[in-house]
């Protein structure tokens, strides 16, 4: 028999992927309530493939695959499921389960589950804790919604600043609580407030007999506990961290955040960035269609009203168009390409801002560039439109008028794609939810005035 041979991509397809054919064999179990079946098919997946197999598949299938297999569910499971579904996946775990899930989390990872649940539940999950894991959890969720203390865990490994490294060693070997995941041993002093940290790498590395403040890492800062989450992670990015303690109002060490938190934030900065932008908000596959419509009926009125502040630009213009049928034929692509350009600046700045590489100190140079590259596209586009609209329509006026009219708006959806953002962000208004509705305006009306004021002036 010839084995069936299989290439190194279909083996990571294999191993880091859930496939629609895994997914499949899974409801097949489930309709067939075969239990044993299902619990081989998921005991052979991830964690996170499971929570992504719970998202993708829908709600009625999801609590047959529960009530099948809900016994297993751990902590990771839960703290890799979406937001929007934890609650409804809690609501079909028995207590005793749901307790076995949480006692092996993190303080973290507990934090972020119950965050977004309701009282009662959060109740029941607190209810499984221990004492001093309950504590730690309560204290975390004292601190203000996505912030540092929220993002922390409590679990630190920690020395006092004049140890040596053979001291250090058999301390961490000596105790039974140690993190699931730690980077660093963090130097305190008698008053428990970080003063330095050392790799785990640089500790191992060294002689015993060598101190522990011969090896810290000029890495270190600290990180209050109210500071924003967003700006943790911005920290950790532009520093290249790895962890850092965090500090209460007197500086004393309350917990560590670890680098695979601090991306988690930045990877939900940047898809809640794109969602904004698109005026569609938090949503996920598991949502209802009704809460989908809820979310997105605001910034479609938003469009709605904009469409008709631009059509009453174009009503002032009813002579010239009766007139001249060209003009309503070439007057959407002077629009569009206003509203493309405008989008590209927008997109820019919204990134360039949440990352910090826009700034006030060089918000002057990037609206000159960016007004510079808006003339350049626009004498490109001009000329090509120009030819277009003589070859098209057999006129030399017509073709110079789009022409003049495709300048005039790129360089302002250039400057408005900019210029709106940085002015949103400057009064307090996220800029990725509010500039794409300006910025559309803007280039609507100014394409639509521009084209077709100048054609009433030359052509009629």
């Amino acid at each position: 028999m010839v084995e069936e041979t299989v290439t190194p991509e279909e083996r990571e397809d294999e191993d880091f992927a859930l496939d629609a054919v895994q997914v499949d064999a899974v409801l097949d179990a489930v309709d067939n309530r075969d239990a044993t079946g299902l619990h081989e098919l998921l005991d052979s997946l991830h964690s996170a493939d499971i929570a992504d197999l719970l998202e993708q598949i829908g709600s009625r299938e999801r609590e047959d695959l529960l009530s099948l297999w809900s016994r297993e569910m751990d902590g990771d499971i839960l703290s890799e499921l979406d937001e929007s579904l934890r609650e409804e996946v809690i609501q079909h775990l028995e207590p005793e389960v749901l307790a076995g899930a949480v006692r092996d989390m993190e303080s973290d990872d507990v934090v972020d589950l119950i965050e977004d649940l309701d009282s009662t539940q959060q109740e029941v999950i607190l209810d499984a804790l221990e004492d001093s894991d309950r504590a730690a959890v309560e204290q975390s969720m004292s601190f203000p919604e996505d912030s540092a203390g929220r993002l922390m865990q409590r679990e630190i490994v920690t020395a006092p600043s004049h140890w040596s490294v053979g001291e250090t060693i058999d301390y961490v070997r000596s105790r039974e609580d140690l993190p699931e995941q730690f980077y660093h041993v963090i130097l305190v002093d008698p008053r428990h407030r970080p003063v330095a940290y050392v790799t785990l790498g640089k500790l191992l590395s060294s002689r015993r007999d060598v101190a522990l403040t011969d090896i810290t890492e000029d890495t270190f800062r600290t990180i209050p506990a109210t500071q924003p989450e967003a700006d943790v992670a911005y920290a950790f990015n532009q520093y290249h961290l790895i962890s850092a303690p965090v500090v209460d109002a007197d500086d004393r060490l309350v917990g560590v955040i670890t680098i695979d938190d601090a991306m988690v934030v930045l990877e939900e900065e940047a898809e809640e960035d794109i969602l904004r932008l698109a005026g569609v908000g938090d949503e996920s596959l598991s949502d209802h269609p009704t809460a989908i419509a809820l979310r997105r009926f605001p910034w479609l009125f938003v469009n709605l009203v904009t469409a008709i502040a631009a059509s009453l630009v174009i009503a002032q213009f009813e002579d010239a168009l009766a007139k001249l049928v060209a003009l309503a034929v070439l007057m959407p692509i002077v629009a569009s390409m206003g509203g493309n350009a405008g989008t590209q600046s927008l997109t820019v700045a919204v990134r360039s801002l949440a990352t910090h590489d826009l700034t006030g100190a060089n918000a002057w140079r990037v609206v000159r560039r960016e007004m510079l590259a808006g003339v350049m596209n626009g004498l490109a586009f001009a000329l090509i439109m120009g030819v277009v609209g003589y070859v098209w329509f057999g006129s030399v006026m017509l073709g110079a008028v789009i022409g003049v009219a495709m300048i005039i708006n790129l360089f302002v959806a250039a400057l408005a794609g900019i210029l709106i953002p940085l002015g949103l962000d400057r009064i307090g208004i996220d800029p990725a939810l509010a500039s794409g509705a300006f910025v559309t305006t803007v280039t609507d009306v100014i394409g639509f005035l521009a084209f077709l004021g100048l054609a009433t002036m030359v052509l009629f």
